[in-house]
């Protein structure tokens, strides 16, 4: 179907597009994860005739380690590992800081559109590439609670033991690659500017 790396994320797009030619025309919505998502979005959106948004959220840092969640953020939802003590005064602090910085980067893309409606709608959560995932998995949960019809994501490469949480948690998990040996998304793409 393709060589072991995609020349960039329009060819990444035309890929998943042809695997979710199921849903053209029909009542679904694009999510894109700003920055690297919105390109394959864009080109999924426009292939399959339906409309393009974007999906922010942040994951919600460990106080004593940076790069480990402990829940993440939206504009309008949260989820927190209940199972972690960590301090209220700091997931309170996190979230005002986090949702701040969503609220600019949502007027940047947006401006002052309001979000797409997903009630009751497929949504297709689109990114260019999944390491750990626990972000988008984040954004999975809280979508749910906008009640859709059905979640799909879609990604051009993911690592191969990351599948099956992706499975357990979309309705439809759509895939280009998973390779066991990864250390980053770009490294699977000969254009990842």
């Amino acid at each position: 179907m393709f060589n072991e790396i995609l020349k960039d994320r329009i060819e990444a797009g035309l890929l998943l597009s042809d695997k979710l030619i199921k849903y053209q025309n029909s009542n679904t919505v694009i999510l894109a994860v700003p920055r690297g998502g919105v390109p394959v979005g864009y080109v999924i959106a426009k292939k399959l005739y339906l409309p393009l948004d974007i999906v922010l959220s942040k994951k919600i840092p460990h106080p004593l380690n940076k790069e480990f969640a402990i829940g993440a953020v939206s504009l309008d939802s949260m989820i927190i590992d209940e199972r972690l003590t960590i301090p209220n005064h700091y997931i309170n602090d996190e979230i005002i800081r986090l949702r701040k910085s969503l609220q600019e980067k949502y007027e940047l893309y947006k401006g002052n559109q309001k979000p797409l409606d997903i009630k009751g709608k497929n949504v297709i959560v689109v990114d260019d590439g999944i390491a750990t995932g626990n972000t988008l998995l984040a954004s999975i949960a809280m979508l749910r609670k906008k009640n859709p019809e059905k979640i799909i994501v879609a990604v051009p490469v993911i690592p191969y033991d990351r599948i099956k949480i992706f499975q357990q948690k979309a309705d439809e998990f759509v895939y280009l690659m998973a390779p066991t040996y990864f250390s980053a998304v770009g490294q699977f793409y000969e254009q990842f500017s």
